[in-house]
């Protein structure tokens, strides 16, 4: 019986450092960078923030719709700064850079995307 609980308590030990992992671990990192197309609120039980930058490739990627030329992303509700400064940059149409980290899993609580910003910066200001 007592080997039986170690077992049990390691098994249980590896669920959660592998839940962990997948929820905190980051997959990528990186910029993309063009103008805020929308930021908004959605959900129902989950709200979340959600946002599209348009990649402004002008059709360089041949055989493809406008709407494939964009970049979906979530904020996380707690970094209200960036929220601010996303709605500002959509407002006044201006070139930014987003820098993003993209998660393993995507759960209904943090947003509708893997790939969630923590940084804007206008085009002018790096």
């Amino acid at each position: 019986m007592r080997i039986f609980r170690r077992i049990l308590f390691v098994i249980l030990l590896v669920i959660i450092a592998i839940a962990a992992f997948l929820y905190w671990g980051t997959y990528e990192e990186g910029v993309m960078a063009g103008k805020i197309i929308r930021i908004s609120q959605k959900g129902v039980i989950f709200k979340t923030y959600e946002a599209k930058l348009g990649l402004e490739s002008f059709g360089a990627l041949k055989g493809t719709s406008p709407i494939a030329e964009t970049f979906d992303f979530s904020v996380e509700r707690r970094n209200k700064e960036l929220i601010r400064q996303l709605e500002e940059a959509a407002l006044t149409g201006e070139r930014v850079n987003v820098h993003f980290k993209k998660r393993y899993i995507r759960v209904p609580w943090r947003g509708n995307t893997k790939y969630f910003a923590f940084k804007l910066e206008r085009a002018g200001d790096h």
